[in-house]
C-alpha cells in the first residue's frame, strides 16, 4: 500500500518533467551526475585517507548494488534478463580494474586534475572502436583525437622523469573507460539502463570482495555515512549521465560532462584546500573542446547515414526505447 500511494503521488511529478522538451531533461541530468561524479572523487579522497583503496572498491560496488535492490525486486528479475553476461562480465572486469586504478589516482593526486584527466576516455573509446568495431575514423575525428591528448600533456606537464605515478594511473584507468565503452555500446543496442548498472555491481562486488581483504582496516564509526553516500552518489552519477544520452543527442549532451570538474573543484577547494593552476583548466578546455567536436561529428555521420540509408518497406518501425538505445550506443563511440 505504502508503495502504491508513493507511486500515486509521484505520477504527477514524472508527467511535469516529461513534459520538458528532451535537451532540457538531458542537460538537467548531466549537471546532476557531474555533482555526484564529483562528490563522489572527494569522498573517494577521504576514505582512501583511512582505508585501503580495495577496500573502498568493495563498499563503492556495495553501495551501488544495495541502491539497486528496490529495482530488482520492482522487475521481480524480468528486467535482468538477459543473454549477454559473457559481455557483462568482461564490461565488469574492466570496470573493477580501472576502479581499482582511479581511486589510487585520486588517492594521490589533486582532485581536479585527476578528473580533468578522466575526460580523455572518450578519446580513447575512438581507438577502441577502430581495433575492435572496425569503424573507420578519419582525418578529422584522428585530428581532434590527437588535439585531446594534447590537452592531457598541458596538465600532466611530463618532464624528463616521465609520468607521475598518480598521473599514469588516471590515464591508464581512463583507457580502459574508453575501451569498455565498446561493451557499453553493443550492450545498449538491447539491454536497459538499469540492467546495465546492476549487472556490473552484480559481478564487480564479488570481485571486490576478493580482493578487500589484502590489508583489511575496520572502517571508523565516523566513515560509514561517507561509505553510504558514496554508494547513493555513485548510482545517481551512472543512472542520470545514462539516462541524458539515452534522451538527447550526444552533441548536445558532452559539452554538460565537463560541469563535473568546475563542481570536483569547488568542493575539493572546500574540503581539502587544493587550487588548481591554470595549466590544468587550459589542459581540460583543450580536451573539452576535442572530446565535444569528436561527439558532434559523430552525431552528423550517423544522421547521414541514417538519411542516405532507405528503410526496407517490410521493415518494422522501431520502437521509442530503440532509438533511445541507438542514441546511447552512439554517445559511447
Amino acid at each position: 500500500m505504502i508503495l502504491l500511494s508513493l507511486a500515486a503521488r509521484a505520477a504527477p511529478i514524472r508527467a511535469r518533467w516529461g513534459s520538458i522538451p528532451a535537451p532540457l531533461r538531458g542537460a538537467a541530468l548531466m549537471i546532476i551526475a557531474g555533482a555526484a561524479f564529483a562528490g563522489m572523487n572527494v569522498l573517494i579522497r577521504a576514505l582512501t585517507q583511512a582505508m585501503p583503496v580495495p577496500e573502498v572498491v568493495f563498499f563503492r560496488n556495495f553501495g551501488a548494488l544495495v541502491c539497486m535492490t528496490p529495482w530488482i525486486i520492482s522487475c521481480g528479475g524480468a528486467g535482468l534478463r538477459t543473454s549477454h553476461h559473457r559481455i557483462y562480465l568482461g564490461r565488469s572486469t574492466i570496470a573493477f580494474v580501472s576502479m581499482l586504478l582511479s581511486f589510487w589516482g585520486l588517492a594521490l593526486m589533486p582532485i581536479a586534475e585527476a578528473t580533468a584527466l578522466g575526460f580523455t576516455s572518450p578519446l580513447f573509446a575512438t581507438i577502441a572502436a577502430v581495433i575492435f568495431l572496425g569503424e573507420v575514423v578519419r582525418i578529422r575525428r584522428w585530428t581532434a583525437t590527437v588535439i585531446g591528448f594534447i590537452g592531457a600533456l598541458i596538465i600532466i606537464r611530463p618532464g624528463f622523469d616521465g609520468l607521475a605515478w598518480p598521473q599514469l594511473m588516471i590515464i591508464l584507468s581512463s583507457a580502459m573507460g574508453g575501451f569498455n565503452s565498446v561493451l557499453v555500446k553493443q550492450l545498449t543496442r538491447t539491454e536497459s539502463s538499469n540492467a546495465i548498472v546492476t549487472y556490473m555491481t552484480l559481478y564487480a562486488v564479488p570481485m571486490s570482495l576478493l580482493a578487500a581483504p589484502w590489508g583489511w582496516v575496520w572502517p571508523p564509526a565516523e566513515a560509514w555515512w561517507l561509505i553510504a553516500l558514496l554508494g547513493v552518489l555513485g548510482t545517481i552519477g551512472h543512472q542520470c549521465f545514462t539516462r541524458a544520452f539515452a534522451i538527447a543527442d550526444a552533441s548536445a549532451m558532452v559539452p554538460f560532462d565537463f560541469a563535473k570538474l568546475p563542481f570536483a573543484a569547488f568542493i575539493a577547494w572546500l574540503a581539502f584546500g587544493e587550487v588548481p593552476d591554470a595549466m590544468m583548466w587550459i589542459g581540460a578546455a583543450v580536451i573539452a573542446v576535442a572530446t565535444a567536436y569528436i561527439a558532434h561529428r559523430e552525431a552528423t555521420l550517423a544522421r547521414g547515414t541514417r538519411i542516405a540509408t532507405p528503410i526496407p518497406a517490410a521493415a518494422p518501425v522501431e520502437s521509442a526505447a530503440a532509438v533511445r538505445a541507438a542514441r546511447a550506443a552512439a554517445a559511447r563511440e
